[in-house]
């Protein structure tokens, strides 16, 4: 039953997504190329990660990319180097949080996808239930020491807290 639900599914949660972020199998090839170089150029891309890819193919894709605000480019001789804007972490993280915005915005009732975060959570691993337990409690300290003008001791020591 589930793959008969997959696909219907998987098409409804395609218009969450973030349109100018959403990414086809070359631009997400050539993306983990960067990520795993740290930055290259077209050539250096075309002579090792994209040897059966035509200059021109990976030239216009990493230009889609830097258009979509994915990669930063700066020139090098007459050419461009480009990396990557923000590590594959910081990407996914942009990526769950605007999906998960728009489906609390899509719901009329807040709590709906919210139930089914912790039915999957809870399927997944029981510690991640707990892991999400930690994040909700320190969220919550932090905005109730914002409202009230205070900062937690260490903090104000300019440490990070430590579990």
């Amino acid at each position: 039953m589930l793959n008969s639900v997959g696909k219907p599914m998987k098409r409804i949660f395609q218009s969450f997504r973030n349109p100018s972020q959403q990414l086809g199998p070359l631009e997400q090839r050539i993306l983990d190329a960067l990520w795993a170089r740290g930055s290259a150029t077209v050539r250096e891309l075309v002579e090792s990660a994209c040897q059966e890819l035509a200059y021109t193919t990976v030239m216009t894709t990493l230009d889609r990319l830097f258009k979509k605000d994915l990669l930063t480019r700066s020139e090098e001789g007459r050419a461009f180097r480009y990396a990557p804007r923000w590590s594959r972490e910081e990407l996914q993280r942009e990526a769950a949080g605007y999906a998960l915005r728009q489906l609390l915005d899509a719901s009329p009732a807040s709590s709906l996808p919210l139930s089914f975060l912790v039915e999957i959570l809870g399927e997944r691993d029981a510690e991640l239930l707990d892991d999400l337990r930690k994040l909700v409690e320190s969220k919550r300290r932090e905005l109730y020491l914002r409202e009230s003008g205070q900062r937690e001791p260490s903090q104000r020591r300019g440490q990070k807290e430590t579990e």
